[in-house]
């Protein structure tokens, strides 16, 4: 069953660079009992074990984000390192953060899945609207501070950054081809930081530890779904794709608004 779920969330989420990790945060805890803050470091096992399929069969398109990909990863990478101590030594309670996400993930979810992206079939000439959508665009000195924090915000709760970093890079006029081999890539660097982190940690708090059955269970259907989900990508219109974020992102908003409010 966890083998399935986790092939299933893989392949609906990687053609928008989202590694299905926080989507398999309610399944472990309601339906594996994986308990916290184990179920932190486990999600961060996942994304080790399932992201090489995506990045791999991304590799043999031609797609690697390699620019963008640095950038996310210089941000992300001291973040979830610093991530992962706060949530060990400081931030054992989910409350506040899981309001803080569900107030910015739902109005972001709502935008895209409510919003369509510049066609050329509009009048507008296509130059000014490739013009208008790199305008849109974050910029390195923006980039940077936000990778930070959603790699802080991913060492805590194990979610993967590019859960966050994709939808807002494909809201800021980022085509989903480029986001998402940068956002896996960055997700998985991520993701060996915070496990070798949390292992560290565990030996001075032993619930720190990750579950390694679990983790690599849900990283085996993972990887075949990852790649499936990036071979597939090419053959999905960009509006599909932008709507299938929006509604993920709206029911991972959801569920911490649910979590925060209970």
């Amino acid at each position: 069953m966890a083998v399935a779920a986790s092939y299933g969330i893989a392949v609906l989420s990687t053609p928008a660079g989202i590694s299905g990790a926080v989507l398999l945060l309610p399944f472990q805890v309601s339906v594996l009992g994986t308990p916290s803050p184990a179920v932190t470091p486990t999600n961060l096992l996942y994304n080790i074990v399932a992201t090489p399929g995506g990045l791999y069969r991304y590799w043999r398109q031609g797609q690697t984000g390699r620019s963008l990909a640095k950038v996310l990863i210089a941000g992300t990478l001291p973040g979830v390192i610093a991530g992962s101590v706060i949530r060990v030594e400081l931030l054992p309670g989910p409350r506040v953060f899981d309001l803080v996400v569900s107030a910015v993930l739902l109005p972001l979810g709502a935008w895209l899945a409510l919003t369509r992206p510049p066609g050329p079939g509009k009048p507008t000439r296509s130059s000014d609207t490739a013009e208008r959508q790199r305008s849109q665009r974050l910029t390195t000195p923006v980039l940077l501070p936000l990778a930070l924090a959603v790699g802080c915000a991913g060492g805590i709760y194990g979610i993967g950054g590019g859960s966050i970093l994709a939808p807002v890079l494909i809201a800021s006029g980022r085509e989903p081809a480029e986001v998402a081999p940068a956002a896996l890539a960055s997700t998985f660097v991520t993701s060996v930081a915070g496990v070798v982190t949390f292992t560290i940690l565990s030996a001075h708090h032993s619930t720190t530890a990750p579950d390694w059955p679990t983790g690599i269970a849900l990283g085996i259907g993972g990887l075949a779904g990852a790649y499936t989900g990036a071979r597939i990508q090419s053959r999905l219109p960009e509006a599909f794709i932008r709507r299938l974020v929006g509604i993920a992102v709206i029911a991972i908003g959801a569920r911490y608004l649910w979590t925060g409010l209970a």
